[in-house]
């Protein structure tokens, strides 16, 4: 299994938001920062915890120009439970065959039981800058992609 390095760029792919439209996320290339976050499964104590973090910082996020993507292979209905009941703002996708995960090389966890939690920090053209996989140290992962993004603002600002 391939497995997406820093350096590498985002591969081309479109899912199921939570609404049931697709995304292309070859939209975003070029026009803005992304973080996404492969979580395990909507509704658990640990993924709650992830998602909610990252909704109480999405302002920060939308201020260092990046976009926040939840990926997870739950259905397009589960995502927008899960989103509704916790009033997550940002695009949630349903990769149910695990397509995309098997495509960035997300690892597992547990015997590979447990999908793997891994987020990926690009910058505007779509290159991998940063990469935290932890199954269990969940806000960390919020935290590092924050620092990442605020650090490419800052980039940005010198290079313009």
């Amino acid at each position: 299994m391939n497995r997406i390095k820093i350096g590498d760029m985002i591969p081309s792919f479109t899912l199921k938001d939570q609404n049931g439209n697709d995304f292309d996320i070859t939209t975003l290339l070029g026009r803005k920062k992304l973080v996404i976050f492969f979580y395990p499964q909507d509704g658990s104590l640990n993924c709650t915890r992830e998602a909610c973090y990252f909704r109480d910082l999405s302002e920060v996020f939308d201020e260092a120009d990046a976009v926040l993507i939840g990926i997870s292979g739950q259905s397009v209905e589960s995502h927008k439970e899960f989103a509704e009941k916790n009033g997550l703002k940002y695009t949630l996708l349903s990769d149910t065959g695990n397509n995309v995960r098997k495509l960035f090389g997300v690892p597992g966890s547990m015997f590979g039981l447990i999908p793997g939690r891994v987020t990926y920090v690009a910058d505007r053209s779509g290159k991998v800058v940063y990469i935290f996989n932890s199954q269990t140290e969940v806000q960390r992962h919020v935290d590092e992609a924050l620092k990442m993004c605020l650090l490419l603002k800052k980039t940005d600002k010198m290079n313009f």
